[in-house]
């Protein structure tokens, strides 16, 4: 039988003996869990692959840092939690000691200064930069709880009163002054490029390469999301290693639906293999949701991640 074949086989088994069952939220992998019924137990998957909070809520229950638990027990060894920024101190904290203790890595959390900035910094006007400037302080101290070393950044949509080259020299304006903030504490900045609607001002791979070859800075880079560069641009491949020397983070979803992988038109497992086969080493966040709700849908997301990362080994 392959190898697939035989997680395949085992993932469904394990899913029907769930399905009558409740496991612990707390407790390590045990006899009926998802990792000790196929074996795999601890076992670390090939790429980088961080889930998110809530993702896993049905095995593992509400707490955030229980779910934490669960995600290592799978073979998880990354997480990203992009509201962490707003997350309590004290709450912060607990996060950080537990992917310290787990020897995990955080992935992104957003910068997030609110609307105002969002919408806001292709204009040039102080107000927006300065809160945005601000942001950056205050998530310096905040990567510094958990340990995380890439933050998202979303320059904002289109301010239809100013040409495009003004826009653009204002995005690079504030980009830099992040930068400076950030690039003292060994951290990055990612800018993603998104699909959500035409008016975003960056909708492309090479406009975000553009920015952050204007800023020049180690701490200015790329968060290349796959869902959304699959509908706005396609030819996956090509793009990213056209700006491969800027691209610093990636992000999973299948498209259509933006769930887990194998749910949608986009070849995954010879994406992997390309990144895989490039020397990718950073963190692959699972930004998207799960095809299937409860106990079944979490373990569909585990086993669509086995099947496109195990025949890399």
């Amino acid at each position: 039988m392959k190898r697939i074949e035989f997680l395949r086989n085992s993932f469904i088994a394990t899913g029907a003996a769930l399905a009558g069952s409740s496991l612990n939220a707390t407790a390590a992998p045990a006899s009926g869990s998802a990792t000790a019924a196929t074996g795999l137990a601890g076992k670390t998957f090939n790429l980088d692959y961080a889930p998110h909070e809530g993702m896993f809520a049905n095995h593992a229950g509400k707490s955030f840092l229980d779910q934490i638990q669960y995600m290592y027990d799978q073979g998880f060894r990354s997480i990203e939690d992009n509201g962490y920024l707003g997350r309590p101190i004290e709450e912060q904290k607990k996060i950080g000691d537990l992917l310290a203790k787990l020897g995990m890595r955080m992935g992104v959390f957003v910068v997030d200064g609110g609307d105002n900035w969002k919408t806001s910094l292709t204009t040039g006007k102080k107000e927006f930069k300065d809160k945005f400037v601000e942001t950056c302080k205050r998530s310096v101290e905040a990567a510094k709880r958990c340990n995380a070393k890439w933050l998202t950044v979303v320059p904002g949509f289109y301010e239809r009163k100013l040409p495009y080259g003004n826009q653009m020299a204002n995005v690079v304006d504030a980009m830099r002054a992040g930068a400076e903030i950030f690039e003292p504490h060994g951290l990055i900045m990612v800018l993603e490029t998104l699909s959500d609607t035409p008016e975003l001002f960056l909708q492309q791979t090479h406009e975000t390469f553009n920015v952050c070859k204007a800023v020049n800075s180690p701490s200015c880079k790329i968060l290349y999301d796959i869902y959304h560069m699959q509908k706005t641009e396609g030819q996956l491949i090509v793009n990213m290693d056209r700006c491969w020397d800027e691209i610093a983070y990636i992000q999973i979803g299948d498209n259509p639906g933006r769930k887990e992988p194998t749910t949608g038109e986009i070849n995954y497992k010879n994406l992997f293999k390309h990144l895989y086969n490039k020397g990718y080493k950073g963190v692959m966040g699972m930004e998207h949701g799960n095809s299937k709700g409860g106990k079944e849908g979490e373990l569909r997301v585990i086993q669509a991640y086995r099947e496109s990362d195990d025949f890399l080994s």
